[in-house]
């Protein structure tokens, strides 16, 4: 299996045409695995490592301050949102429920890790940006609090 910089970059491209967030191919003792938005992981005899462009269609946080008052909890890194700790559980927070520092906000999980998302500040979750289930970008916006 020859893998170049152009094979790489077309692969991308069809995971993104046909929405496809996650890819994992092996042969020849070449393994490559490609999830939108994050990386392109390349491993093997004579392979040299080569990154994609990115194939997230996920909004980029806007450079936008937020209005006074108001704070936007942001994603510290790329990797899946969850609104809940499993499927069949609740939501951690919804709009409209009162959160207070260090109270969890939600689930991001970043190379096989669960990072659980804090509030920084006491206040009311006002908007949900992200969709459950769904890649986050380093910077998207996840919830908007308005400050108690």
């Amino acid at each position: 299996m020859n893998l170049d910089l152009d094979t790489l970059q077309a692969l991308a491209r069809v995971l993104t045409e046909h929405d496809i967030s996650e890819f994992e191919h092996e042969a020849d003792g070449v393994r490559v695995r490609i999830v939108r938005g994050a990386r392109v992981v390349a491993a093997g005899p004579a392979i040299a490592a080569a990154a994609a462009a990115p194939a997230s269609t996920a909004p980029p946080a806007s450079s936008a301050d937020p209005p006074d008052g108001v704070v936007d909890v942001t994603s510290p890194f790329v990797g899946t949102f969850y609104r809940s700790p499993s499927p069949d559980a609740p939501s951690f927070v919804d709009v409209g429920s009162v959160v207070r520092p260090g109270q969890t906000l939600c689930i991001i999980e970043a190379m096989k890790l669960m990072n659980e998302i804090e509030a920084e500040c006491s206040g009311t979750v006002v908007e949900v940006f992200a969709q459950n289930g769904k890649a986050v970008e380093f910077g998207q916006k996840l919830y908007r609090i308005k400050k108690a």
